[in-house]
């Protein structure tokens, strides 16, 4: 078993949630699992799922690019900034206009900085952040470079703003409808979240977790190399499929790279002409050497 699950996790279920499901319908059989990029409790949408080898690819697939909607509370705001919490409300706070707020959006596109939550997962000395927040403890969050492409405003209806974001790893939503709020001169709390998409992995395709449970995983696999389509690829022939496996590296060649990226590529992806991904490459001098390699 090699390949990813698309699925559809819904509110109330945490991303291990799923996870154990799908263990669970592979009890008695020695495969991992494991799930690329974790959606909150209180949040829905695309949870891609790697079964066998696959999930040793969660660190690639983390790599591209996901897209949310999101609905944001204007005039509200909470600990968490989101509704785990009562938000105080601020009925004198001003009523921004919708050019004003697409304003906001258009300034925080591109490579910008973001202090993530208090209220997250990332580690502060050691810790995890929301784990101190909740004993009261103050938290300094470190701000981070994240990538936005874009952010599209849905519907505006005073106080209640939906978002569509495009974004790269790391991103935080709430924070960033949060600070959409503070550039209009009020704050904001997020009332739904829904991940729409994950790379190619797309919420029109996927799976509920009622299939999950009543189907068979191996009819609901993807191909494995669908996660790193947006790595720059080099396809691979029979002779230097056996060269991979035997750890040995390639020669110099140009890899065919997605329209869009920049630079060199740290990663590639060795894809057989039947569209089988074989391995993860990394240059070494003037060769592509295998990082991981899969099995055929």
């Amino acid at each position: 078993m090699f390949g990813f699950l698309n699925c559809d996790k819904p509110i109330g279920f945490s991303s291990r949630d799923l996870v154990n499901i799908v263990q669970g319908r592979l009890r008695g059989r020695k495969v991992k699992v494991g799930h690329c990029g974790t959606l909150d409790p209180l949040a829905s949408g695309v949870l891609v799922v790697g079964v066998g080898p696959a999930a040793r690819l969660t660190p690639f697939v983390h790599e591209a690019s996901k897209s949310y909607r999101a609905t944001f509370r204007l005039a509200a705001e909470s600990p968490t900034g989101d509704m785990e919490f009562e938000p105080t409300l601020y009925p004198d706070h001003p009523i921004p206009t919708a050019q004003e707020l697409a304003s906001a959006c258009r300034s925080l596109t591109g490579r910008i900085e973001q202090i993530p939550p208090a209220y997250s997962a990332i580690k502060v000395d050691g810790k995890r952040a929301y784990v101190m927040a909740r004993e009261g403890q103050d938290v300094v969050m470190p701000a981070r470079k994240v990538h936005v492409e874009a952010i599209e405003i849905l519907s505006y209806q005073y106080p209640d703003l939906q978002l569509q974001i495009t974004c790269g790893t790391g991103t935080y939503i709430r924070t960033l409808g949060m600070d959409v709020a503070k550039a209009v001169g009020t704050v904001a709390v997020m009332t739904s979240l829904v991940r729409t998409r994950v790379g190619e992995f797309s919420i029109s395709d996927s799976i509920s977790e009622t299939q999950l449970r009543e189907n068979e995983i191996e009819s609901l696999l993807l191909p494995a190399a669908i996660g790193v389509s947006h790595l720059p690829r080099l396809i691979v022939n029979p002779d230097e499929c056996k060269r991979l496996a035997n750890g040995l590296c390639l020669g110099t060649r140009q890899p065919d790279t997605p329209r869009g990226a920049e630079g060199d590529p740290e990663h590639v992806a060795a894809i057989t002409p039947d569209g089988h991904l074989k391995a993860i490459l990394v240059q070494k001098q003037s060769s592509w050497c295998p990082k991981r390699v899969f099995p055929d």
